[in-house]
């Protein structure tokens, strides 16, 4: 008796006035082999499909004036409700959101369904950002559209599907996993323009190297990203 395919760990709805963008991304790398092993689903829907005019209109001025044009909530509102099934985690892609993190990418991952909605041109009509759940920056600048922000939460949150990643124990040594930056990586050659690697990482003693790892990841997360150590003090005071 054929066994029938387990269900995706999860669903993913992306709302996108662009979805050619997203095939390369679905189709490669870590996110592709979990689609393929039925971990991870994704779907589409375009707000231009939606539009009640002959020219497939989704935009217009904003009222009191301004420049730009921004997403009118008809359209857009009936893409997010296509691909948004009950309890879906309803997410905008945009630059007032909460900063995007590992601790973001993990509590999403944990979702059973979460619909990504990118914006285009000024903006979204504000009627439809109140039915969000949350919203999410990648970063404190200003992109053409919400796509390049929402592969990029995409990928971080699809790693941490269950099953995705061969090697679980790697989420426990990357960067970000308990605050601090990744300790130095080496590979072969041993010696490398001059350079060697140090030794202690040939000595085979995984508690001297467990040690020079963590001595390491602090000092790498000194010097490159300072504001991490005040943030990890911060939350465990």
């Amino acid at each position: 008796m054929r066994r029938a395919p387990a269900r995706p760990s999860l669903r993913v709805g992306i709302v996108t006035l662009a979805p050619e963008m997203f095939a390369s991304v679905l189709a490669t790398g870590l996110i592709g082999r979990a689609i393929r092993a039925g971990l991870l689903e994704a779907a589409f829907a375009n707000p231009r499909d939606y539009a009640r005019d002959a020219h497939r209109r989704v935009d217009a001025r904003p009222y009191g004036g301004g420049p730009g044009m921004v997403l009118m909530p008809g359209p857009l509102d009936a893409a997010i409700r296509q691909v948004a099934k009950r309890g879906s985690w309803i997410v905008g892609l945009s630059p007032r959101g909460r900063p995007f993190g590992a601790p973001t990418a993990s509590r999403l991952a944990k979702k059973k369904q979460i619909v990504l909605v990118c914006g285009r041109y000024e903006g979204l009509d504000e009627r439809v950002c109140e039915s969000f759940d949350e919203e999410i920056s990648i970063g404190d600048y200003v992109l053409s559209g919400g796509e390049v922000a929402a592969m990029a939460v995409l990928d971080a949150v699809a790693r941490l599907v269950p099953g995705a990643m061969g090697n679980a124990s790697s989420f426990a040594e990357e960067s970000f996993a308990d605050g601090l930056l990744e300790y130095p990586q080496y590979t072969r050659p041993r010696v490398w323009r001059g350079k060697r690697v140090p030794a202690v990482l040939l000595s085979g003693n995984h508690a001297r190297i467990g040690d020079w790892r963590r001595r390491k990841s602090l000092e790498l997360t000194r010097r490159l990203r300072p504001d991490l150590l005040l943030a990890r003090k911060s939350s465990k005071v």
